[in-house]
């Protein structure tokens, strides 16, 4: 209901309607001011000709009252006090009364055959209230009609009333009017339809620049390198025009933006490839340092416990720093958009694996395995796709307590495939979830560096999955973390179908 009211209040018309609306309002208005004025001038006109009728059948009247040696015409056929409305000249619907001492002692309306037509008791009283001052006068007289009239006194007091009908008059209005409404809704629907092409036409270079706004609108912008060549085109930009300094100004815009974003992209790309030579020369002195520090801590010569203690240490520190250098190459490259391989991945065997890999490292929780009877096999990188489920597994290990119940489950649905990770764990921190998926992202005191934590994990999680043209998303709660991902399916070649398996720990 809110719906259809706001598309019947004019701020939810487009500006093309608006417009069309606007046109047809004041063309209406201008019919109808056009049509008032024509009537109100035509039933003045009319009404003048017939008060100079009515003059004129007041002066028969006048007339026809002198004595009777003067009269032209005395009709006996008529009653003695109407005597005027046998005067030459005295036309059908002519009324005629006479009142004596302001009582209407006669009065009547010649018909089409002579006759008198006698009026009725109100509209003879009608005729008392008019003044007797020589002028035309309009009165509504109840069963007669409308008409003006005149009223004059006679040399022996006695007061005449002439009057002729406004029928004729009306009756010509009320047509013209008709035909003034006609001509006047066929004027309205040819502006309706002119302005409704004529708007639509001078609209055409609005339309234009918008769908070029809008263009720009579903370009990947975020991340990448943006080719970005729309432009209004040069017919839209004519700064003449509203519309060619609109088309103008969104062209030096989108230039501007285009600017942007090549430098944007070449910024990242030379830290990308900083990130990239820098992991890689890092790991030749990394793994000489782990070499000297592993000889010398198996060396056959005795060395103090303060120096063993250190070696150990720098050793440790240096693995670590390995890992987190491999990351980051790995992350580097992915963002470079290196290729990855495309081979015939199997997922179930590869979740037996990661979780077999996980029981190991995680004794101290319980494990459980979901897969469907049917091997699911999709297209990707094998390697780089195992690194994804060994973090993600690695993620519910070392930030769960001993005993969770970890749960992965892998499931099929249309041409998706849906691997799922969940724990039983406190959960992730609500601030922390918008942005657990970024680089260096860390929680509470429980996600330390101490606990062997690069900070990179689910960084390359999401890099992996995006690589594989999939998604992956999280919901957390205390008591339960899950970790969805998403992945496109490949129709597989006939395989020996897996039977369900329940891996529990």
């Amino acid at each position: 209901m809110s719906g259809v009211k706001r598309a019947l209040t004019p701020n939810g018309w487009t500006l093309r309607t608006r417009l069309v609306a606007a046109l047809t309002a004041v063309s209406l208005l201008v019919c109808a001011v056009v049509a008032t004025v024509t009537l109100l001038a035509l039933h003045t006109s009319l009404t003048g000709q017939l008060d100079d009728q009515l003059a004129a059948a007041a002066s028969r009247t006048a007339t026809a009252e002198r004595p009777p040696g003067d009269a032209p015409h005395r009709p006996s056929d008529l009653p003695a006090g109407l005597r005027f409305l046998g005067a030459p000249g005295m036309g059908v619907g002519t009324l005629g009364a006479r009142l004596v001492d302001g009582t209407v002692t006669d009065a009547g309306v010649l018909d089409s055959s002579g006759d008198l037509l006698q009026p009725s008791f109100a509209a003879r009283s009608a005729l008392t209230r008019l003044p007797a001052d020589g002028q035309p006068h309009t009165l509504d007289l109840a069963g007669v009609g409308s008409y003006r009239l005149i009223a004059a006194r006679t040399p022996d007091g006695d007061v005449l009333v002439t009057g002729l009908s406004l029928e004729p008059v009306n009756r010509t209005v009320v047509q013209v009017a008709g035909v003034v409404a006609g001509v006047a809704a066929l004027g309205l629907l040819a502006a309706f339809l002119a302005g409704a092409t004529i708007v639509r036409r001078s609209l055409r270079p609005l339309n234009r620049v918008a769908a070029t706004a809008t263009r720009v609108a579903q370009l990947p912008l975020h991340q990448g390198e943006v080719a970005l060549s729309e432009r209004v085109p040069a017919i839209d930009t004519d700064p003449r025009t509203e519309v060619g300094r609109v088309g103008a100004a969104l062209n030096q815009l989108l230039g501007h933006v285009a600017d942007a974003l090549v430098a944007r992209h070449r910024s990242e790309t030379r830290v990308r490839q900083f990130v990239a030579d820098a992991s890689h020369e890092l790991r030749t002195p990394l793994a000489a340092i782990r070499g000297y520090a592993e000889v010398t801590r198996r060396g056959h010569e005795q060395v103090p416990g303060d120096v063993a203690y250190a070696i150990g240490r720098v050793e440790s520190e240096a693995a670590r720093m390995t890992t987190l250098v491999d990351d980051l190459l790995l992350l580097a490259r992915l963002d470079a958009g290196r290729p990855l391989a495309q081979d015939e991945v199997d997922l179930s065997c590869l979740l037996v694996d990661a979780v077999n890999d996980a029981r190991v490292a995680g004794p101290d929780h319980r494990w459980e395995l979901r897969l469907p009877a049917e091997a699911v096999v999709v297209t990707g990188d094998q390697h780089r796709l195992h690194q994804v489920l060994a973090n993600l597994l690695t993620n519910a290990r070392t930030h769960t307590p001993p005993g969770t119940r970890v749960t992965v489950s892998l499931a099929r649905t249309g041409r998706r495939v849906r691997i799922g990770v969940c724990d039983e764990g406190p959960g992730i921190p609500a601030e922390l979830l918008p942005v657990v998926f970024e680089r260096f992202a860390r929680g509470d005191t429980s996600r330390s560096r101490a606990a062997g934590s690069t900070g990179l994990g689910l960084a390359i999680v999401s890099a992996v999955t995006e690589a594989h043209h999939g998604q992956v998303r999280v919901d957390s709660a205390p008591g339960r973390t899950e970790f969805t991902l998403e992945l496109p399916v490949r129709q597989p070649r006939p395989l020996e179908p897996h039977s369900p398996l329940t891996a529990v720990r």
